[in-house]
């Protein structure tokens, strides 16, 4: 059995069995989409979620965990929660981009609608300041192939990217929809889609064995670089 988290936005959880021919089957998936609650809501999720699924921590063969970008504080609690339970288990981690999670969710979107065949993707989740965490996708052999990013900017300089997109997806395209004009109405990562683009992934040969985060830019909180006077000179 294998357990996806991401809290890249939201909190996803899902449990899924890896099959024969190097896919997953997902038996359960939950999450909580309210802002700034991770560290409370995260581990109570992972229980229900295995419950669901009829098995328990003991049955994990191999975790993943979902590397961002995203805010600071919400990433570290899912890398933190993840390598903990991984060490604790002794199974492997894996660790994979929540921009290419997501590309995988909306290409299945579409493909369960039976609309047109998807070229490209654009995914851009909000990254607050009024910018956007984005990447851009070709659609090769069905499989996606990461063209452009994981970056940071404002929606203004990812419109172009956007409109020469099939699909545009992403809490960020829906916060900026006149620049971005997203397609779909994802907004964030299902761990469920994690797992399964994880396991693409490994089936084909890639390295996930990092679990860094992705921040792609400094925390909001910094320590200060020189002292201040209490009398402010």
């Amino acid at each position: 059995m294998w357990l996806g988290i991401d809290t890249s936005g939201a909190v996803s959880v899902a449990v899924g069995r890896p099959s024969a021919d190097g896919g997953i089957e997902i038996l359960a998936r939950r999450s909580d989409e309210r802002a700034r609650h991770h560290d409370e809501v995260l581990l109570a999720l992972i229980d229900s979620v295995l419950a669901d699924a009829g098995t328990q921590r003991g049955d994990l063969t191999r975790i993943v965990a979902g590397r961002g970008p995203g805010p600071f504080t919400g990433l570290r609690v899912g890398l933190v929660s993840a390598r903990t339970l991984a060490a604790v288990l002794d199974v492997p981690l894996s660790g994979l981009c929540s921009l290419d999670a997501l590309a995988h969710q909306a290409l299945a979107e579409t493909r369960d609608r039976g609309a047109e065949a998807a070229g490209s993707l654009l995914i851009a989740l909000d990254a607050r300041r009024r910018e956007v965490y984005w990447a851009r996708y070709a659609v090769q052999a069905g499989a996606l192939v990461r063209t452009a990013g994981p970056a940071v900017a404002p929606p203004a300089d990812v419109a172009e990217a956007a409109d020469s997109a099939s699909i545009v997806a992403g809490s960020g395209a829906q916060l900026y929809a006149e620049q971005l004009h997203p397609a779909s109405a994802l907004t964030h990562v299902d761990a469920g889609h994690l797992l399964a683009e994880a396991a693409s992934q490994l089936a084909a040969g890639a390295d996930l064995s990092s679990t860094e985060p992705l921040y792609l830019r400094e925390p909001d909180a910094a320590k200060p670089t020189a002292r201040k006077s209490a009398l402010g000179r």
